[in-house]
């Protein structure tokens, strides 16, 4: 027997958990507006349902796609012909709008266990003869390190592995390894199922919040003996290489007993796996009891180390931003007051001749509300870029409440795609309202407006997932999106947004416009010549909403890219937060120098001024898939990954560029509302 080298490298030690998510839900778990889900140590989340088994019920268990943080495309785990398919065919579960946007794909499998009883030297099936092109395949699949994702009462299987005096773990187990030229198959699985034995009345759900979580299923009423009932509470894996001896397995049918002791060692492997030989598969599964109640079973897969680390290092970035922007927000009101103190002091006569004799803001007053260059695109952005922000907050507020949990696949994506399309009308008002102040109460186009709000940011998703999609299919890949959901998302985008975000802009048009509190002259002023570009001051203003990031970034882009667990979404909470004050600041301190310098085309940098964070985002994303990303194989995994990104970057600046732009809008009608103009 050969001494088996691990096949992942240290940099997957903190684990995975649901890593299979194709790049399209990374980059929505990226995007900074995801970022509450509590804990669960305490307590478990609605979402899933609590089973209770007796002694000898059937558990079977059920098989996802086949994933590799190498690649980032997922593929089904049928697509090895080789592997067991279950007697009554292979049969696909229900799978919910983010399942199937996930690349998820849950099918049954021939692993069958009995609660609590324990089996060993299973025989599973014996394969045909590898041909060339399965064998093919299966080397590509080990060089890419692919996984091998099991559920088991949708409970992810988690494998274990001492090694330098760390205990790591992952989800799922690799479906091979290569030592030398070798290639290894692991054919043997060593399943460990954890379960918590209940008695009688005995109370199951303590901590269990929410109401619809079935208690008819979860109180053995109707167990009158006081027989203990048995809920899944752990599932472990240890996959190993043995070697079976052909002429034993003649008359052996599926789930017959391998007549001769299979010795399961995790580090040793024995048999090579070779064109034109069969490759036989076994299992064997114990079941062990815990301590561990079901409301606490995730516990273990939403562990994240480094913890004080985390603390220090988010803090510390919290603190030094938070007193940076604390200085220039309190210099910048300062400064404001003194101005009005100062110019309202005066009578009109020595106003008329300190307009002559000063510069800065009071000189714009006849200018600051000229309709800015594209306002109708402008009001576009902006009202996407609220309903992108109103979707996060409405996501994060039920994500906090738990209804969101990770045992539930595809239901944050699900919620938070449903909650987008419903903002639409949100939306359709802004945009109309914005246009219709911008324009002095004229609103004759809100429906054109209405309209490009509705196809903006969905078309430009819609083809980037498109071009994207025919990567994926390209490749045969379960990451594909499939035509039919593109057919839902099409009807929830047309049927659905469409219609309600032409009912928000209606809604625009029968709400009163702001009216500007200064006239506005027929003659533009003209701007002096500045010293220093302006576009350029813009684009070094998203250098701080992206200090509020990048410490937090790295362990995001890990979770991400790397299939690490990401769990502590109370730090990101907090990033949120400060990113939205900062925004927000940035916004107002660069409207406030533009005017000053007597530069009244505030409108669009403002806009950018905060949104310019997300060119710095895109700019980390191309360094990390540079230099953390080294083994990410082949173009279109490396495509797959820039689109997403360029995705991602994109809603991110329309969502800090509403912020920004709202701010200095705000901003500055307070400040000129302040002035007696007559």
């Amino acid at each position: 027997m050969n001494n088996l080298v691990d096949p992942y490298p240290i940099k997957c030690s903190m684990g995975f958990l649901h890593h299979h998510h194709q790049p399209f839900i990374r980059f929505l778990l990226f995007s900074p507006f995801f970022f509450l889900l509590t804990s669960v140590s305490s307590f478990y989340l609605p979402g899933s349902f609590p089973h209770k088994y007796d002694v000898g019920d059937q558990l079977s268990v059920k098989v996802n796609s086949l994933t590799s943080i190498e690649t980032e495309i997922p593929y089904g785990y049928y697509s090895l012909p080789f592997f067991c398919k279950p007697k009554e065919g292979v049969k696909d579960s229900a799978e919910n709008l983010g399942e199937l946007l996930m690349g998820d794909r849950i099918e049954n499998s021939p692993y069958r266990f009995k609660m609590c009883v324990n089996e060993t030297e299973v025989f599973l099936c014996r394969s045909a003869p590898l041909s060339s092109d399965d064998f093919k395949i299966l080397k590509s699949r080990i060089d890419d390190m692919y996984q091998v994702n099991l559920n088991l009462d949708n409970l992810p299987a988690i494998r274990y592995m001492n090694k330098d005096g760390y205990l790591l773990r992952w989800t799922g187990y690799p479906i091979g390894t290569k030592l030398g030229s070798d290639y290894y198959l692991f054919n043997h699985l060593k399943f460990k199922v954890l379960v918590h034995k209940y008695i009688g009345n005995d109370n199951m759900v303590v901590g269990v919040i929410g109401t619809g979580d079935g208690a008819e299923l979860i109180t053995p009423e109707d167990n009158k003996d006081d027989l203990p009932s048995y809920m899944v509470v752990g599932f472990e894996v240890v996959p190993c290489n043995v070697q079976h001896n052909s002429k034993l397995l003649k008359d052996l049918g599926t789930y017959s007993r391998y007549p001769a002791p299979i010795k399961c060692q995790q580090d040793k492997v024995s048999l090579a796996a070779k064109e034109g030989e069969p490759v036989t598969f076994s299992y064997e599964v114990s079941f062990v009891e815990s301590e561990i109640r079901w409301p606490s079973r995730w516990d273990a897969y939403l562990k994240m180390e480094g913890s004080k680390v985390h603390w220090f290092s988010i803090l510390n970035s919290l603190m030094v931003i938070t007193f940076l922007a604390g200085v220039v927000f309190v210099i910048l009101l300062r400064t404001i007051r003194r101005d009005l103190a100062k110019y309202e002091e005066l009578d009109k006569e020595a106003q008329a001749q300190l307009n002559e004799e000063l510069s800065g803001w009071k000189l714009v007053v006849g200018d600051v509300f000229r309709a800015p260059e594209n306002a109708e695109f402008l009001c576009v952005v902006v009202a996407d870029g609220c309903r992108i922000v109103g979707m996060g907050i409405v996501t994060i507020f039920f994500a906090a409440m738990g209804f969101m949990s990770p045992a539930s696949r595809g239901a944050l994506l699900t919620g938070m795609l449903l909650v987008y399309v419903f903002l639409g009308i949100l939306a359709g008002y802004v945009a109309v309202w914005l246009l219709k102040t911008i324009q002095s109460g004229d609103a004759s186009r809100w429906g054109s407006v209405s309209w490009r709000v509705a196809c903006f940011f969905p078309g430009i998703s819609f083809t980037i997932l498109t071009f994207l999609n025919f990567l994926l299919w390209g490749s045969q890949s379960t990451g594909a999106i499939p035509i039919s959901t593109f057919i839902v998302l099409l009807l929830l985008w047309f049927c659905i947004s469409v219609p309600l975000t032409l009912l928000g802009g209606f809604a625009g048009t029968r709400s009163p416009a702001l009216e500007y509190p200064v006239r506005t002259n027929q003659i533009a002023r003209e701007i002096p010549a500045q010293k220093f570009p302006s576009w350029l001051l813009v684009f070094g203003a998203g250098t701080l909403p992206f200090g509020t990031l990048f410490i937090e970034l790295f362990f995001i882009m890990s979770s991400i890219w790397l299939g690490r667990v990401y769990y502590v979404f109370g730090f990101l909470l907090i990033v949120f937060i400060l990113l939205v004050i900062v925004c927000a600041e940035v916004s107002l301190v660069l409207t406030y120098m533009n005017l000053c310098v007597e530069d009244w085309r505030w409108w669009w940098k403002s806009f950018f001024a905060s949104g310019s964070v997300a060119v710095y985002i895109f700019m980390y994303s191309i360094n990390y898939l540079v230099f953390d990303l080294k083994n990410l194989s082949g173009p279109i995994s490396a495509m797959l990954y820039l689109g997403y990104s360029l995705l991602m970057v994109i809603a991110v600046m329309l969502a800090t560029g509403a912020i920004g732009f709202l701010s200095s809008f705000f901003f500055v009608y307070r400040l000129f509302s302040s002035v007696k103009i007559d």
